[in-house]
């Protein structure tokens, strides 16, 4: 299948497909995606697609996000582990990109768009994201939180104001052993600076000493004791917060299930919208299904060249019309016409558009393709001994639901002789 995606430029759609999706479990699915066998699961599927073009045409585009973080973050609370202040933050964005995505479907409810009930596997958690809310801002825990966290903080502060008070009360008091005239932070140690040779004359303990060693930096012995108050204090405050996260982490274990839920949904929706998004990239179209072994397409174009410069292509086979030959000069798109029959065609049993103004696509139960000179619209490769290799190979696979391409049948051998082979093949 690889290599049939890679002749008739599959691969290249699915690239452009990939860079419309938000998650990896989205992308996965498009770098797997081949044809479906399933007459119901092709129309379900070209459903969603429509569906999902509609709800972006009406509604605009949908408000998704990959909830980055939230498998892990769900991982850290199941084990006991404790949140961080970010973590959190990103399970309150996270449920916020969920509220959001609730109210976009629920307006595609009123028209009637089947995949807007989606919306009900969808959980905002409103009462854990408004704890986070309140209890944690700006990536650390708001003073808020508790009433011991504020009234900590609040001695903490004042605890500082005083030491730093002490200190520059000791500056100026013995401005003639200073280096400078302000306070600075050493170790966790509010310090003024002093002349070395000057560091008996001051009571207090030296915590350090500049570079060249003709300024120590000392802590004054009435600065010392707020500095002991604010260490308890600082204990004290750093437990509260731990307390804090941990309560919200056992919040967030409490909606696991929900979450992971919504961690799904997201991920189908993503899945749904990306197609969406990919038919309007060529303006495609959802494509009718047949079990008659007939293909029409009217307007068809191939989706990888801009619609402004295509020939559109009028195709029809089927109905009595098992096979079509098509002959011109060299350079006369013949490769590209039957190129953008497979293609659309494998498009469509994808759950894709198809890039025609409409288009009756039969359900194939492979596709198998030779193109003899390896034409692609940006490459030119071929061999002949691998072309009737090739040849071979589709002849044992073939059956009568196949959907079989040929292109210049013994390229790069006498005409003549190529016509034999095509003859041979044809029986």
């Amino acid at each position: 299948m690889a290599d049939t995606e890679a002749l008739l430029e599959f691969n290249k759609i699915k690239e452009i497909w990939k860079e419309l999706a938000l998650t990896e479990w989205a992308r996965k699915q498009i770098d797997e995606a081949v044809p479906l066998m399933e007459e119901t699961k092709v129309r379900a599927r070209l459903r969603e697609t429509t569906e999902a073009k509609k709800m972006m045409e009406v509604y605009g585009q949908p408000p998704l996000v990959s909830l980055e973080g939230v498998k892990e973050w769900m991982k850290t609370a199941k084990i006991g582990g404790c949140l961080t202040p970010e973590q959190l933050e990103g399970v309150e964005r996270a449920l916020a990109a969920v509220s959001r995505m609730k109210q976009y479907l629920n307006r595609g409810k009123a028209a009637g768009i089947s995949m807007a009930w989606y919306e009900e596997n969808l959980d905002s958690c409103e009462e854990l994201r408004r704890s986070i809310h309140e209890q944690i801002r700006n990536s650390r825990v708001d003073d808020n939180a508790s009433k011991f966290l504020k009234s900590c903080r609040m001695d903490m502060e004042r605890e500082e104001r005083a030491m730093r008070e002490k200190a520059d009360a000791a500056i100026r008091g013995n401005k003639a052993y200073m280096a400078d005239s302000f306070s600075t932070m050493r170790n966790g140690r509010m310090c003024i600076p002093v002349k070395a040779e000057f560091k008996n004359r001051i009571k207090g303990t030296v915590i350090g000493q500049s570079a060249t060693g003709s300024t120590v930096f000392l802590e004054p012995a009435s600065a010392a004791r707020y500095a002991e108050a604010l260490e308890l204090l600082k204990i004290q405050e750093e437990n509260e917060v731990l307390r804090i996260l941990y309560v919200l982490t056992g919040l967030v274990y409490d909606c696991q299930e929900i979450m992971e839920q919504n961690v799904r949904t997201m991920e189908k929706l993503d899945f749904m919208f990306s197609r969406g998004k990919l038919s309007f990239r060529y303006d495609g179209t959802e494509p009718s299904i047949n079990l008659d072994r007939k293909i029409v397409l009217k307007d068809g174009r191939h989706p990888l060249m801009e619609k402004e410069v295509s020939v559109p292509l009028q195709f029809s086979v089927g109905e009595g019309v098992n096979g079509i030959v098509i002959t011109g000069p060299n350079t006369g798109g013949k490769t590209v016409a039957i190129k953008t029959v497979a293609l659309n065609c494998m498009m469509a049993q994808s759950g894709l558009h198809t890039a025609c103004r409409e288009a009756d696509i039969c359900m194939n139960s492979n596709f198998l393709c030779d193109i003899g000179d390896g034409q692609s619209l940006s490459e030119n490769l071929s061999t002949f001994s691998a072309h009737i290799a090739n040849v071979l190979d589709i002849l044992k696979k073939a059956g009568k639901d196949s959907l079989v391409i040929m292109d210049e049948l013994g390229s790069g051998t006498d005409p003549a002789e190529g016509m034999g082979i095509a003859v041979a093949d044809r029986k």
